[in-house]
């Protein structure tokens, strides 16, 4: 099974926009894709991405296999992404831990799931078949929440921790939905990322949120990837670099996208904590 790594540098989620930019990419040294956006035959998207692979260190990300879906992964999606993947050749590939189809339906969120044995074992049997499939080594992402389920009975970060385990997946933390969960829920975000096997993390995301009200008179926070990362998350982030050193950071920006130069600064500010962190 392949296992390729991205540079431990900053990249940025890749828009079609921003495709002339890139000749003068700055901070930015990798990109990354969603899968689905690319599952086409050809086209002028595809000649893109072609154009971009001979360029930079690509990673794919996707967000339609549904891996923690209770029925079957979908063969004929991931016939899809077996394709791109051979064609691409990507230094990396994750997906979420969620689930957004069901009996045949789609949903356009990725919803969260409870972390019982049977979720375990449901996860962990999809997650082997997608790196089987895909013949390389995927890793897998934390998701945002908004509710506890009273049947769990493992903590998120034991739950990921046994999957990588029993699957020999990596693991993708983005520490905005570390972030929003810890707030919606009343945790502390920095006791999650102490319990997290950080070791695993292969690539980290940071991305921007939106607030709304509860409807009891505290705060919601909601995963948008529409706003620059704030100031709590880039704290977290500074927090955990000084004390893991640096990994391949994403900046997420994929709602009300910004010109080329908001997003590059964004990644400019990745490498720098990433280049102090290097110095000491």
């Amino acid at each position: 099974m392949q296992s390729h790594h991205l540079p431990a540098t900053a990249g940025v989620g890749f828009k079609s926009a921003h495709f002339d930019e890139l000749a003068d990419p700055g901070a930015v040294s990798w990109l990354e894709v969603h899968a689905e956006n690319y599952m086409v035959e050809g086209g002028p998207r595809l000649a893109m991405l072609d154009d971009l692979r001979a360029r930079f260190p690509i990673s794919v990300h996707g967000v339609g296999l549904s891996i923690g879906g209770e029925g079957p992964l979908d063969p004929a999606h991931l016939a899809r992404l077996k394709r791109l993947i051979d064609r691409v050749r990507p230094a990396q590939f994750s997906e979420h831990l969620a689930w957004s189809t069901h009996e045949g339906s789609y949903f356009s969120d990725l919803l969260p799931l409870p972390y019982t044995e049977a979720t375990l074992a449901r996860v962990a049997a999809h997650v082997d078949e997608v790196q089987q499939r895909l013949g390389l080594r995927m890793l897998l992402e934390n998701p945002s929440s908004y509710l506890v389920f009273e049947e769990s009975t493992l903590s998120e970060t034991g739950f990921l921790a046994e999957v990588a385990r029993r699957t020999g997946c990596g693991l993708l933390l983005d520490i905005n939905n570390v972030f929003i969960s810890a707030s919606n829920l009343g945790t502390s975000a920095q006791a999650y990322l102490k319990d997290y096997p950080v070791d695993l993390v292969g690539e980290i995301h940071l991305a921007g949120y939106a607030e709304e009200d509860d409807g009891q008179g505290g705060p919601l926070l909601i995963d948008t990837h529409g706003a620059p990362v704030a100031d709590p998350v880039w704290a977290l982030y500074a927090e955990l670099i000084s004390r893991i050193g640096p990994r391949p950071t994403l900046i997420e920006w994929d709602n009300d996208v910004p010109d080329f130069p908001t997003l590059e600064a964004e990644a400019a500010r990745a490498a720098q904590v990433m280049a102090q962190r290097r110095a000491a």
